[in-house]
Formats: structure tokens, C-alpha cells, sequence
């Protein structure tokens, strides 16, 4: 935390967490207490303040990114909108180093091409989330296939 961050700021920063501490302890200060409405507090505070304070407030929206590994697995990164940029970035550095790896020879046609298409495909995040689903039902598919020759061969 910078020293030049006021009361004001840091509440901005923090007001969803500050809101949810709230009203977590108010229904837990009615419920020891022993009163009634305890439910409702809860009920109205969670579904109600706290998204409410969270839109006002919360001017950060975070972006997923996809990132995939040498294996083929993928996985999905939170990060927020200041890093971005930089995921746009590393698309075309990702794309430097495959023509780097292709010309030093470590990958061969086949793999060149499968890992710029896979890499082009998942551009959004939404693509990437696209391709692991079909990915994975492919996966799934092949796996049937293979336990009905399996059947078929006994």
C-alpha cells in the first residue's frame, strides 16, 4: 500500500470486502443475540448489498486467460484488465518462439502447424474455453471408442 493513499481510496479499493464483513457480522451479532431477523439480514445482505457495493465499487474487472502447457493441458488464469495488454503480447511472443523452435529444428511440420492452429484457436478466452471443452469431448470419445474394441477384440 502506498503512503500516498488516503481513507477514501482504500475504502474504494477494499468496499466489497468491508461490505461483506458488515453484514456477516450483523447476522452473526443477531444470531448470538438471539433476535429473529438474523435470517433475513443474511439473506438481504449477501444477495443484495454486497453485489450492489461490488458494482459500484469494484471498477478492476478481472480477465480470464488461457494458458496452455507443452502437454496440452490448459488451464485458466485470473488476472485484471492492466495485464491484458500484455496477454495480447503473448500471443505474438508464443508465436516468436514456435518459429524460433521450428527453425532451430526442435519441431517437426506436423507439430509446427498443430501448435500454431491450436495457438490461433484460443486467441479469446472464450476460444480457448471453446477448444478445451471440444478437446476434452474428443478425449471422452476416444476413450468410448476404445473400451468398444476392447469388448469387440475379447
Amino acid at each position: 500500500m502506498a503512503e500516498s493513499d488516503t481513507l477514501r481510496e482504500r475504502f474504494q479499493r477494499n468496499a466489497s470486502g468491508i461490505a461483506a464483513t458488515a453484514v456477516t457480522g450483523t447476522w452473526l451479532a443477531a444470531l448470538v443475540l438471539g433476535f429473529d431477523w438474523w435470517l433475513g439480514v443474511m439473506l438481504f445482505g449477501y444477495i443484495v448489498i454486497v453485489p450492489v457495493v461490488s458494482m459500484l465499487f469494484d471498477e478492476d474487472e478481472e480477465k480470464s486467460v488461457v494458458v496452455e502447457s507443452e502437454t496440452g493441458s490448459v488451464r485458466v488464469e485470473r488476472e485484471d484488465s492492466t495485464a491484458s495488454d500484455a496477454a495480447t503480447d503473448d500471443t505474438a511472443d508464443a508465436l516468436e518462439r514456435l518459429r524460433t523452435r521450428y527453425a532451430n529444428g526442435d519441431l517437426t511440420d506436423e507439430q509446427f502447424e498443430r501448435k500454431v492452429d491450436r495457438l490461433l484457436e484460443t486467441e479469446t478466452p472464450e476460444d480457448a474455453a471453446e477448444w478445451a471443452e471440444r478437446n476434452r469431448e474428443a478425449q471422452s470419445g476416444r476413450e468410448t471408442n476404445r473400451d468398444r474394441d476392447v469388448e469387440r477384440e475379447r
